[in-house]
């Protein structure tokens, strides 16, 4: 549902955008799993000399089989040549791009324990929690609960915001949690930050609210004193 990095980074050369910008990475939809890190080593190639982050996302719904790159095989395989390419682009261009990993919000105790653990081991420096829900619970009700795809806004807030609290416990200080999900005020940012988030994000509030909400927060949690 895109042009392709070659487009993106196309875009990213015309807009003179000097703030930070991160750049979310993924396999081709006919990409099979066995052949995924092709994909996201060919984008990180290409997006590096132009983004503050890289995330790679390994958690959409709307991908075939793209969340079993979460399994414990999979997802260490290629967490582990991402980590390799970005030290060998580090050293190229003189300038060490943090990298990220996306994660679901549907996954087991076990699962984000094996996420946090393969993370902390091979350096990388955060994870976003979360990606879009399959779940339909509180909203199974409604006639649009029968689409298929990820769920986003407020029916993921909650548990979104356990997940943060699940890898804030399982993993280093050093390691970033950027919390996501159902984010669509200054309390809501808070309760991410109070669950160990270091950094929020959010979406589906911007298409409700517009992109005054990001300084309405930011104002809201400044006058608690969680902006730094």
């Amino acid at each position: 549902n895109n042009r392709g990095v070659d487009a993106l980074v196309e875009n990213i050369r015309g807009t003179g955008y000097r703030g930070v910008l991160g750049v979310n990475i993924g396999r081709n939809f006919d990409t099979a799993n066995e052949r995924a890190a092709d994909d996201y080593l060919a984008c990180l190639r290409k997006v590096y000399p132009h983004a503050s982050f890289v995330t790679a996302n390994v958690s959409s719904p709307n991908t075939t089989d793209l969340r079993a790159l979460q399994g414990p095989d999979n997802f260490d395989d290629l967490i582990a040549a991402l980590a390799t390419e970005r030290d060998a682009l580090a050293k190229r261009y003189g300038n060490r791009v943090p990298l990220a990993v996306k994660i679901a919000p549907d996954m087991n105790d076990a699962g984000i324990e094996m996420i946090a653990d393969r993370v902390a081991a091979r350096g990388i420096d955060a994870v976003i929690a979360t990606n879009t829900t399959v779940s339909r619970e509180g909203v199974g009700h409604l006639p649009a609960s029968r689409e298929p795809g990820g769920l986003s806004g407020a029916p993921l807030k909650a548990l979104a915001t356990a997940v943060v609290g699940k890898l804030r416990r399982a993993l280093p200080a050093s390691v970033a949690i950027i919390g996501v999900g159902g984010i669509a005020s200054a309390a809501d940012a808070r309760e991410k930050l109070d669950a160990g988030a270091d950094l929020v994000q959010l979406y589906t509030a911007l298409v409700y609210r517009g992109p005054g909400l990001v300084g309405e927060i930011v104002r809201g949690l400044a006058s608690q004193g969680r902006v730094r």
